[in-house]
């Protein structure tokens, strides 16, 4: 039996639980708050249900595994793929070249800006310390890079695509799916090879089904409301301390976001916990709207400047949640994000009506702190990061984000702890 103590029970903690007790370890696992899932929460308002962290997921292998290991098959329900993404830019919703229909079709881009995006197969692979703006830029043309590509993917982390570095951030991505040369020609093998995308998918009481399903599966293991005070190194082994207990562990996962990683980490390593502490992050605002808007689509991204508002997610288009809307605001302003709830979400509800012309009201507000992990300029820290035997971390901020990353890392954690 290899004893285990994992930091923290949101999506990472209870993947790495999972992955771990399915092999035979002994695991305890703490938990600061009093319910498990991290930012994958789901409430239900005036009968809507509401998503405060991811809003949807794809029914990828990770994901199908773990629902038919959790018997949560009859309590899936899947979106609409095949609706637009849109871009609002110049005062119009613009529909985002994400399928070709959409790249013909759309006035996001010029016809010389589509063109440009020909000669991408002729340009080289990321350079050392390129960022992603200028990449893009690149490789596809300035429209493609400041109009699409870029707002799409630094939209994620609410991070300026000049702050981002490809080979901490999208360059991860491209060898994740084995890009080696032209995106172009990858997309276009894929499209003629009929590779299909996992389908989009939720629960019918929401994503917080899944972490609850998890929790319910090792509760005895996890411990709800019991924030872990200290860390220290006892001979081969570890002491981890809480205000209930301490437990003796021959390994520690610590699956928190970069601050409190680094605080606990202090005892052990103060050069892994300086390090550590210089990962940044970018608070969020998640603001819940009903409108009677009828637009068909995904949502859409900001690209114009001059709004609090960075996208949306139509809800009630791709998953049949009638009514409801998500708008993401404030990313990595603090300043705006301190004001009250009130006038963050009125903010919100504003700038959607403008938007959409459609009248809408707020359902709630959350800000999210830390937020989304910025994978700007402070993740070159990646490079400096050495922890001592025996610590592991299985975090957004170290791999990849997401909760189909969060399962997978919780696996390949796992993995690593018992060949340990």
């Amino acid at each position: 039996m290899v004893t285990v103590a994992v930091v923290g029970a949101g999506m990472s903690g209870l993947s790495a639980t999972h992955f771990l007790a399915s092999k035979g370890a002994e695991v305890e696992t703490f938990e600061a708050s009093n319910e498990p899932g991290g930012i994958v929460r789901s409430t239900t308002v005036d009968g809507h249900v509401l998503e405060h962290g991811p809003q949807r997921l794809r029914l990828s292998k990770p994901v199908q595994s773990l629902v038919e290991t959790l018997d949560l098959g009859d309590e899936l329900i899947y979106g609409d793929d095949d609706q637009s993404l849109y871009a609002y830019y110049d005062g119009d919703l613009r529909p985002m070249p994400l399928s070709a229909r959409d790249a013909i079709t759309t006035d996001l881009l010029s016809w010389p800006g589509k063109a440009r995006v020909l000669l991408e197969p002729l340009t080289r692979g990321p350079k050392p310390g390129e960022t992603v703006e200028a990449f893009l830029t690149r490789k596809f043309g300035e429209e493609v890079a400041t109009r699409f590509a870029g707002p799409l993917y630094s939209g994620l982390y609410g991070t300026d695509a000049d702050e981002m570095y490809v080979e901490y951030s999208l360059g991860k991505a491209l060898d994740r799916f084995g890009v080696e040369g032209s995106l172009l020609v990858f997309m276009l093998k894929k499209l003629l090879q009929g590779v299909e995308t996992p389908p989009i998918i939720s629960f019918e009481d929401g994503l917080g089904r899944l972490p609850e399903a998890m929790y319910e599966a090792h509760a005895e293991s996890i411990h709800l409301e019991t924030p872990v005070t200290d860390v220290r190194r006892d001979g081969e082994s570890f002491r981890v301390e809480t205000d209930r207990e301490t437990v003796a562990a021959e390994t520690v996962v610590f699956t928190t976001p970069a601050p409190t990683t680094a605080a606990l980490l202090t005892d052990v390593d103060d050069k892994a916990a300086e390090v550590v502490e210089r990962f940044s992050y970018n608070p969020l605002g998640v603001v819940h709207l009903r409108s009677s808007f009828d637009g068909t689509g995904h949502g859409f991204h900001v690209i114009d400047d001059g709004f609090r508002t960075d996208g949306s997610t139509w809800n009630a288009s791709m998953l049949g949640r009638d009514g409801v809307f998500t708008s993401y605001v404030g990313s990595g302003d603090p300043t705006f994000l301190d004001a009250d709830r009130s006038v963050v979400g009125r903010k919100a509800a504003r700038e959607f009506e403008t938007i959409t012309g459609a009248e809408a009201e707020v359902l709630s507000v959350n800000v999210l702190r830390p937020g989304m992990p910025a994978y700007d300029r402070s993740w070159e820290a990646l490079e400096d990061l050495s922890l001592p035997e025996g610590i592991e971390i299985c975090s957004a901020f170290t791999s990849r984000a997401g909760l189909i990353g969060r399962i997978t890392d919780g696996r390949k954690t796992a993995a690593s702890v018992l060949e340990d």
